[in-house]
């Protein structure tokens, strides 16, 4: 399924009711459910009944126990370090109300409302599952708050994973009791008044509730669920890219032959090797192995000879399904753990209905995201760094194969302009920054685990720290793949861009349509800005996309190539010595 238009507003395309209605059972959800719900893309959401009815049964079975009198945590005990202080049953309810008062003391940014919305849907359906002991009302006042668009106001920082996300949670269900903030219809608001204005009661805790809210994973794996997406759509866009580098340098296209990619059959590298393939189809600017061999003249009886041109291409380009099939392979298991986790009960203490038992345990740690998501940004960083080469390729003239220096418009030597101009060093400089964050933020974080809470907590899993940190870190590489995308477009002008492949070609007009060619030089910052726009709300891959097609792309290492659009589309376009760009492009 297509994640295309991942940004932060819903898609241009979507309409109310396109999908059908989502019922939450703690255990269907996708990340694809989560992208939907957090950008409004016309998803209704609902509680199965099913699940409605295990979520009753838990509960009954909590109130049973209760009646027992043992010592239950977090229910008639305290929290964390405090669980060895016995409450009566007749405290249970404020003890549920403090913990969401005592745990808000998050700091920094605020979440994103995509962030928000996929927090309440994962809580919702987490709580769903039926063993955490809470009334179905909790879930359907959560969802009442997706539904009216009623969202928490949450401090990023102030989780480290350890009894899962408390600090964060702590805001996500202050509005269910009448408290906090909340951000409706662009006003940050207090909660109470909201809910008043919207004749929603505020809901009186009941044992057990207010921990079921905050003790989870649900933050960190809101960030995770929309990480997995972007990131699909980062290895499209990476993949974009490198065609339409290959296209700029001449490239040879044999680089990503059918056969050699089969021979190392890791998916990821298949799949990226074919679609890169498939995006050169009817390019006349990348060149088949045997034209790269044409360059240079026969050996014949010599005993040696410098070719004109090298056979192979850097590793930037010729390894590129490598380094990209790498995310494509990461983000096909870390979907799978991250699913995992959002159709999880991972709170503490829960309540088996078929043994009649409690059961306190870590279900809370958020192990496999924080390493999932490590791992992610490690592989999206690796791919923002083979875009910032390739982008190095294209702006030396030493290594582009007869493009200008700086991908300067060529004038004449005896043009007033000639030496004044520097074209895209200063959009390498930016790249290069923006590419050294993104692999300096891709660190791992699980590891950084820190002893909190009277050292009850004291081996925590930073999810919290990894899922933000790859949130970041993708966003670093979307602008290196914008500013890419920009100086490929801009050799593609000095190659002749009525040569490019067909597939390429879309995006290379798309990309027109906001930016135009770099003739002298300017700021981009808005270049920059529009493409990242592109980007976000999904145009850009849909131009080059292979929906409408065969994904596979041309037959096994014979690529198609069509003719070009027009007779001659590139003469009027000089090389920097005033060659065509057809001689160029043979250089």
């Amino acid at each position: 399924m297509s994640t295309a238009g991942l940004g932060t507003t819903p898609h241009p395309d979507a309409e109310p009711g396109s999908r059908t209605d989502l019922a939450l059972d703690g255990h269907g959800l996708l990340v694809e459910d989560v992208v939907r719900v957090a950008l409004r893309q016309g998803t209704s959401v609902g509680l199965a009944e099913a699940a409605a009815t295990r979520m009753a049964r838990s509960r009954e079975l909590k109130r049973a126990l209760l009646a027992t009198g043992q010592p239950i945590y977090g229910v008639t005990t305290g929290f964390g370090a405090s669980a060895d202080q016995q409450i009566s049953v007749g405290k249970t309810a404020e003890l549920q109300r403090n913990v969401l008062r005592f745990l808000r003391n998050g700091t920094g940014p605020l979440a994103p409302p995509d962030v928000c919305r996929a927090t309440l849907l994962i809580r919702a359906n987490c709580l769903a599952r039926g063993s955490s002991g809470v009334r179905p009302l909790i879930v359907e006042r959560l969802l009442d708050l997706l539904r009216h668009d009623v969202l928490p106001v949450i401090p990023e920082r102030g989780s480290v994973g350890a009894s899962g996300d408390l600090v964060p949670l702590g805001y996500l269900a202050a509005p269910l009791i009448g408290e906090g903030e909340v951000r409706y219809r662009g006003e940050v608001r207090p909660a109470a008044e909201v809910l008043n204005e919207l004749g929603l009661d505020p809901v009186e805790l009941e044992a057990k509730e207010g921990l079921a809210l905050v003790n989870g994973t649900s933050f960190s794996a809101a960030f995770a669920a929309l990480a997995v997406a972007r990131a699909a759509e980062l290895a499209e866009l990476a993949e974009t890219g490198t065609a339409m580098a290959c296209e700029a340098l001449a490239g040879n296209r044999g680089h990503f032959s059918a056969f050699l990619h089969e021979s190392k059959p890791h998916p990821g590298q298949v799949t990226s090797a074919r679609r890169i393939a498939g995006l050169l189809t009817g390019s006349h600017l990348a060149l088949d192995h045997g034209q790269v061999l044409g360059l240079s003249d026969t050996l014949g009886e010599r005993g040696y000879q410098r070719l004109n041109r090298s056979v192979q291409d850097r590793y930037s380009v010729r390894c590129a399904p490598h380094v990209i099939g790498v995310l494509r392979d990461t983000v096909d298991w870390v979907r799978r753990w991250v699913e995992t986790e959002i159709n999880s009960s991972n709170d503490n203490p829960l309540f088996d209905t078929a043994t009649g038992a409690v059961h306190s345990g870590g279900n809370f740690y958020g192990g496999h995201l924080a390493l999932a998501m490590d791992a992610l940004k490690v592989a999206v960083a690796n791919v923002a760094d083979l875009l910032d080469r390739q982008l190095a390729l294209l702006v030396d003239d030493k290594s582009s194969n007869g493009l200008t220096a700086g991908l300067v418009a060529p004038v004449g030597e005896d043009d007033w302009a000639a030496g004044l101009h520097h074209g895209f060093k200063g959009m390498q400089l930016a790249c290069s920054a923006v590419t050294a964050e993104a692999l300096k933020t891709a660190g791992p974080a699980g590891v950084f685990s820190r002893s909190t809470g009277a050292h009850n907590q004291d081996k925590v899993s930073m999810s919290p720290i990894a899922a933000r940190d790859a949130r970041t870190v993708l966003d670093l590489t979307r602008e290196a793949a914008a500013i890419h995308l920009l100086a490929a477009c801009q050799a593609a002008d000095l190659r002749g861009a009525g040569q490019l492949g067909t597939r390429t070609g879309r995006v290379y007009r798309l990309v027109r349509t906001l930016a135009p060619f770099n003739a002298a030089d300017r700021p981009m910052d808005g270049d920059i800005r529009a493409v990242l726009g592109a980007m976000l709300d999904g145009s850009l891959l849909r131009a080059g996309s292979f929906e409408d097609e065969d994904e596979d792309g041309p037959a096994r290492d014979e690529p198609a190539r069509d003719e070009p659009a027009h007779d001659e589309p590139t003469r009027d376009k000089p090389g920097h010595d005033g060659t065509s760009a057809r001689t160029v492009a043979a250089r």
